[in-house]
């Protein structure tokens, strides 16, 4: 182990955190071990990391001296922010320099940055085309995290900026298909015929994991990634194939989904808006055979859906 570059991961109990863990403790003759950060290292999923073979260490994106610690001695550090927490652009973007300043203390060679697009180069908050949310943002959970790339870039310290995208685990929490009165299956998506960039979250940590191990390729250069670029229709057919029965795609517009009175209505129908109308720019920046490359074990929507079926099905 000593040999060994250490990658300290932000949100190691998380999503994308989990998923550049196991990669990186599935590859035990691999150049890397993991240091997990977390808030409590006694938590079920902290202990389950330890008894893998991961170090453990307490840590939060609210506190720099703990974060510069966690950092400390690290060769990479994957950083993530957790918008969903706060829902706060603020809070997020505070999160991110503490970050960034931690990081350039301890000296890390290699920062991968979980970002994502500024959705306000497509949706100007002066276009009044969609709600303007906290102020200043069109969808604060992408524009945020943007804004949050100049504190990697200032601090001067090597950055990979990971641009991510729709994660399939949203179809496991609501948005999946749902039953009609009529009894067919229907998915609502407010995509009309264009496509939604999505990946597995797995995939995620797994592509960070190939980004690492490129060595310095990717310093300094932004690494746009998805598993699969599908239409709403073709999501339904999916759908359709491994559920068993035929499943209708109905794509709602912006305001009709905006006005369903979800929770974060707002902020997730301005994202399909997002996507929809930045469509060319979005999808053309996510290169499968790039990402591919970085992660060989990349999955399908297909082969995702396979493995959660059980988490999909409708009542």
């Amino acid at each position: 182990m000593s040999d060994k570059k250490i990658i300290t991961v932000l949100g190691a109990t998380g999503a994308q955190g989990g998923g550049l863990i196991r990669a990186i403790l599935d590859d035990p003759d691999g150049p890397f071990a993991a240091r997990a950060v977390t808030r409590n290292a006694a938590s079920a999923k902290a202990r389950a990391l330890a008894e893998r073979g991961a170090e453990v260490v307490e840590a939060t994106l609210d506190d720099e001296e703990s974060l510069r610690k966690a950092f400390e001695g690290a060769h990479g550090a994957y950083v993530v922010t957790n918008f969903w927490e706060s829902m706060s652009a603020d809070v997020e973007l505070a999160q991110a320099a503490t970050a960034a300043r931690a990081a350039k203390a301890a000296g890390v060679a290699h920062v991968v940055w979980s970002t994502l697009e500024d959705t306000r180069a497509v949706i100007p908050v002066s276009a009044r085309r969609a709600p303007v949310l906290q102020d200043r943002y069109t969808v604060p959970h992408f524009d945020a995290k943007a804004e949050a790339d100049t504190f990697f870039r200032d601090s001067g310290v090597p950055t990979t900026y990971l641009r991510s995208t729709f994660y399939w685990e949203g179809f496991t929490q609501g948005s999946g298909p749902m039953r009609g009165e009529d009894g067919r299956l229907v998915l609502t998506l407010p995509m009309g015929e264009a496509m939604l960039s999505g990946i597995a979250a797995e995939d995620i940590g797994r592509t960070a994991y190939g980004v690492f191990a490129a060595g310095d390729e990717y310093v300094g250069k932004t690494v746009s990634i998805a598993g699969e670029h599908l239409t709403g229709a073709e999501y339904a057919a999916a759908f359709a194939d491994a559920l068993g029965e035929p499943v209708d795609y109905r794509p709602l517009t912006h305001e009709e989904f905006r006005s369903l009175g979800l929770p974060a209505g707002d902020e997730f129908g301005n994202m399909f808006q997002f996507y929809v109308e930045g469509e060319r720019d979005f999808v053309g920046a996510r290169d499968l055979d790039v990402v591919r490359r970085l992660n060989p074990r990349l999955q399908t929507f297909r082969t995702w859906l396979d493995e959660h079926i059980e988490a999909v099905k409708p009542a």
